[in-house]
């Protein structure tokens, strides 16, 4: 490793101004290329540092953002540990995009984001373990729903908020073929029970939730039926008149009645 040629793209990838960071990870790119994405491992620690700019402060940078994240993907799945331990850095900005990272590295990172799941007992940890999987889009996914059902259910607000979010996500992914019928019906109880939730928004979530699962298959012509009714409900369109207050929740309604056809 040439340690000058490391300090120069280090210094790069540090600067404020967008034409040196752009020129640091198109050195830190041609280094992959020329020695391989093992051998340039200590550029990895680099790249991760940009995930901690602010996208409202400095919109410029964001396509910069963008593209650090497909650098950092094209180091391979050896990356994914080292992701997953990053997911508690306490920064949100840098879980986010920590957080698609791991979902354009796809399959390989279900298991051990599961693992890094069941092993914490900080909810917001969790969450944005459960927020990275939402981001997979693998038929593999369908090992993380049990996990998923049981945060849906927290007590935490924004772990029950993301996974309330994540499952939507996750039937986008997964084959109808490949779910056990006593997981479907968990899962459709599971974000009914959530369209009663304190939070607005995870009663938003829920709806969509719902609404994407019966576009893609998962919900029987009675489950339908039965949500079509809440959905009214929740518009006011019903004889009782009492819709739901929080106005994201009802335009979510609106949308998700149309998946009902």
């Amino acid at each position: 490793m040439d340690e000058k040629q490391q300090h120069e793209i280090e210094v790069l990838l540090a600067s404020e101004r967008p034409e040196d960071i752009r020129e640091g990870l198109a050195r830190v790119k041609r280094e992959i290329v020329r020695q391989g994405s093992e051998e340039a491992r200590p550029y990895f620690e680099a790249v991760t540092t940009l995930f901690y700019i602010d996208p409202l402060d400095r919109p410029d940078l964001l396509p910069l953002l963008e593209e650090a994240i497909t650098l950092l993907v094209g180091f391979g799945g050896w990356v994914i540990p080292s992701l997953v331990e990053k997911l508690d850095a306490g920064d949100m900005k840098a879980q986010i995009a920590i957080g698609h990272a791991l979902g354009r590295l796809g399959a390989d990172a279900i298991e051990p984001l599961m693992e890094a799941y069941h092993a914490s007992e900080d909810p917001s940890r969790q969450a944005f373990i459960l927020y990275a999987m939402g981001k997979i889009k693998s038929p593999k996914i369908v090992d993380a729903v049990t996990l998923a059902i049981a945060a849906a259910q927290d007590p935490d607000m924004e772990l029950r908020d993301t996974a309330t979010r994540a499952i939507g996500k996750f039937v986008e992914s997964i084959d109808t073929i490949d779910m056990d019928e006593g997981l479907r019906r968990e899962l459709a109880a599971r974000l009914q029970a959530n369209l009663a939730d304190e939070s607005s928004g995870i009663r938003a979530k829920a709806v969509r939730s719902l609404g994407k699962m019966a576009r893609h298959g998962f919900l029987t012509a009675d489950e339908k039926e039965m949500l079509r009714a809440a959905f009214l409900r929740i518009l006011g369109k019903d004889e009782a008149f009492a819709w739901d207050r929080a106005y994201l929740v009802r335009r979510e309604a609106e949308e998700a009645l149309g998946h009902l056809e």
